[in-house]
């Protein structure tokens, strides 16, 4: 099982797929469009989370530029109705923090803009979700990154910075998504962590 590429990525001229080349040896990799546009080109190296994908007639691979969606992918796909190409598409369309915001608000409109989404099948991810969505905010942020670091500390800045922003008069479900994409952003950039930062930062967004 393919785990993560590194290597050049070349342009395959498509929406949904790029070619990596690692050493020579060319692998197709289906993504998101927002992966897609977050992926260095040459001379620059990519590295690229993969899910692979063993069907009887294929091997398919699924990347993804950071940790948390692919967990939403492997989340996504439990859902029934909602297969890996569907998976891919609600990612197309939802970032990881636009996803959680819609599954914590239980937004069937935000779900149904995804093309082959319908209101049933909205609706089903909404209510097999809505539970699973506080630990796999948890996992995301306690997880071992991409790079091998572990990003365990940030679940606990997390929990500190929502609860000192529910103290200010804010929203749980409105601060936990800015927060989250807060810390994933400080701790990409091997910034220190600082709890009145990260407030900070979550004020300006949550104020506007």
């Amino acid at each position: 099982m393919i785990g993560q590429l590194v290597g050049f990525i070349i342009d395959e001229g498509e929406e949904d797929r790029c070619l990596v080349d690692v050493n020579g040896v060319g692998y197709v990799v289906y993504a998101s469009s927002k992966t897609l546009s977050r992926l260095p080109q040459p001379p620059k190296q990519a590295k690229i989370l993969i899910e692979t994908i063993v069907r009887d007639d294929a091997i398919l691979l699924y990347g993804f530029a950071e940790r948390a969606e692919r967990d939403w992918f492997r989340t996504l796909t439990t859902v029934q109705g909602v297969g890996v190409r569907m998976a891919i598409s609600i990612l197309s369309v939802l970032s990881v923090d636009e996803l959680s915001h819609t599954i914590m608000s239980g937004d069937k409109a935000s779900l149904t803009r995804v093309s082959g989404v319908g209101q049933r099948l909205a609706l089903r991810i909404l209510t097999e979700l809505s539970g699973k969505i506080d630990h796999l905010m948890a996992e995301s942020l306690s997880a071992p990154s991409a790079t091998g670091g572990n990003t365990g500390p940030l679940s606990q800045f997390h929990q500190d910075a929502l609860i000192a922003l529910e103290g200010l008069g804010f929203k749980r479900i409105e601060a936990q998504p800015i927060v989250g994409r807060i810390l994933r952003e400080l701790s990409d950039e091997g910034q220190e962590l600082q709890l009145n930062i990260i407030i900070k930062k979550a004020l300006r967004e949550l104020a506007r």
